[in-house]
């Protein structure tokens, strides 16, 4: 193989020399009757079992990003990396992600643990089955509609109306062709028929009380606020009526202890829940967050897709159920994307063309601002594909330092894994961290949900206003009857462009954003308000990611990027 020859993610993955997980642990200051072991390189923590820390908490990264496009922006490569970066500066630092979900896997983005030698380890089994997580949620949700099913027809003492059930069963899969089905047909035996549906799992309420959670009794608790559907006389009906939020802890005991790992430069990382960024609230587990502070001095996570999406959800949903608010919040843009946002096509991205960076920054500079709003000052991390010209990559520094914003080019696909490419970010970083600042909420919770939405909107997605639908409007007075109005707001929104319409890239304006449908996350503690054409239950690509992946004679994966 020659020295030119770029390598892909899976071959720099196999090429690495991962540490024993007892190893990482004890380097990350985790005692060894906290683990348990999942082979040589996975481990569970319990963190019941962590020696207590004597130092304070450690302080929170949030790695954000400006609008996704086919182009790549590298969040996830950008996290390690830069993880990596802060470690090899002196920093004691641990990194605190989500966990892939097949089903983007196999449909669009082949491998999701970072890229290039700024990777968690082992790739190949984190993006699959991993330690089972996402299997046990899967079980924990159908059980629970299981659950449901049978109690209405063994006679239905809760008097739940069938027509009114706001709970689905999952799949971690890509399957549009389920988003709609009817059970219970095929005579009085086989329960009774109704309209159901599946989602995907990453969108799973429990997922997001899994996510939120601070620890079992509270995990337990959460799931037994589910609101599952509705009766007769339209009054709410929960887990803890049904009385089965002890069973569905019991499935999940094990999958809520954080999962530790490594990155390529030997960093620890630990990586736990999954919930989508455009259908749910996009954040790693709130446990697993909390591990790392009480290991490290600096705990780097992410939020997933843009920061009008992952990072305002962070803020306004996750940052309030603990103390895990940022002290330094970074937003990452490619030349590539920028160039995207401003007109030019996929296959044109490798030709130098300043005049779309100009035109498509406006994109990155609404999110920068946006950051800004929450009292926080963002470092914008400018991740370096191998096509970027110096002549690019100085215009968007210098159009960074005309607006008052740190930044720095990140080289950490290719130099990462404990070398020099995120250096100067991580420096830019580590100063963020010590700046002053006072973080503040978007908007308070005593705010009906209308004018929660409303600001959302207005101030994030720069957009004019907020129409709602008739369904959406009567859902919001069944919200405001029931007491549910004190909840933050978690919006189901294209992750592509920051109005409704993924086509519209860039910053537009003049837009109006339309709710079609409110959904009560009584467990999770937020509503999430429904936009546009997303989809809980994603569909495949015509050419799924799948296509290209197998095994070879000695059984690895092939494909995984």
């Amino acid at each position: 193989m020659s020295e030119t020859t770029i390598l892909s993610d899976l071959e720099i993955a196999r090429r690495a020399t991962m540490q024993p997980i007892e190893e990482i642990a004890a380097a990350a200051g985790i005692n060894a009757d906290a683990l348990e072991f999942y082979g040589r390189y996975k481990a569970k923590i319990d963190p019941a079992k962590l020696h207590a820390r004597t130092r304070a908490p450690g302080k929170v990264v949030l790695v954000s990003a400006m609008s996704p496009t086919p182009a790549g922006e590298g969040k996830s490569t950008t996290t390690v990396g830069l993880a990596d970066s802060l470690a090899r500066a002196g920093h004691k630092v641990m990194i605190a992600l989500r966990e892939p979900s097949l089903g983007p896997i196999l449909g669009m983005k082949g491998g999701a643990t970072g890229g290039g030698y700024s990777q968690v380890l082992p790739m190949d089994e984190i993006n699959l089955h991993f330690t089972g997580d996402f299997h046990a949620i899967t079980s924990a949700n159908n059980a629970l509609m299981a659950l449901v099913d049978n109690h209405i027809f063994q006679g239905n003492e809760l008097n739940i109306d069938p027509r009114r059930m706001t709970f689905k069963r999952v799949l971690d899969m890509n399957d549009r062709s389920l988003r709609e089905v009817v059970i219970g047909l095929g005579g009085p035996a086989q329960g009774t028929p109704r309209q159901d549906g599946f989602d995907i799992t990453v969108a799973s309420e429990i997922m997001a009380v899994f996510c939120l959670a601070t620890d079992l009794a509270d995990l337990r608790e959460r799931l037994g606020r589910i609101t599952f559907g509705y009766t007769y006389d339209r009054r709410p009906v929960t887990v803890a009526d049904l009385g089965v939020q002890g069973a569905l802890t019991m499935l999940l005991k094990d999958a809520v202890k954080p999962n530790l790992v490594q990155t390529i430069a030997g960093t620890p990382a630990l990586v736990h829940g999954g919930p989508f960024a455009n259908i749910a609230h996009g954040c790693n587990s709130l446990i697993a967050t909390q591990t790392a502070r009480s290991l490290a001095d600096i705990v780097v996570t992410e939020a997933g897709f843009g920061a009008d999406l992952g990072a305002e959800k962070y803020m306004d949903i996750k940052a309030r159920v603990a103390d895990v608010a940022p002290s330094a919040v970074v937003v990452v843009a490619t030349i590539r994307a920028l160039k995207m946002h401003g007109g030019i096509a996929k296959d044109q991205l490798r030709e130098p063309n300043v005049e779309a960076l100009a035109a498509g920054v406006a994109n990155l500079q609404r999110h920068v601002r946006n950051v800004e709003k929450f009292g926080i000052t963002p470092v914008v991390a400018i991740n370096q594909f191998t096509t970027d010209t110096r002549e690019e990559l100085d215009w968007l520094l210098e159009w960074c330092a005309a607006e008052g914003v740190q930044a720095a080019v990140a080289n950490v696909w290719g130099r990462g894994g404990g070398g020099d490419g995120g250096d100067e970010l991580a420096a830019k970083v580590a100063a963020a961290i010590d700046a002053p600042h006072t973080f503040r909420y978007l908007y308070p919770l005593e705010m009906s949900v209308e004018d929660k939405i409303r600001t959302i909107v207005q101030e994030v997605y720069g957009a004019d206003g907020v129409d709602f639908s008739v369904p959406a409007l009567k859902r919001l007075a069944e919200i405001e009857k029931n007491g549910w109005s004190g909840f933050p707001v978690c919006m189901a929104k294209t992750q592509y462009s920051f109005s409704d319409d993924a086509s519209r890239l860039g910053a537009p304006k003049g837009f109006t954003v339309h709710v079609r449908d409110l959904i009560p996350k009584t467990g999770a503690g937020f509503i999430v308000a429904l936009t546009g054409a997303v989809m809980t239950m994603p569909g495949l690509p015509k050419v799924p990611a799948a296509m290209r992946m197998d095994v070879d004679a000695a059984g690895n994966p092939v494909g995984l990027f």
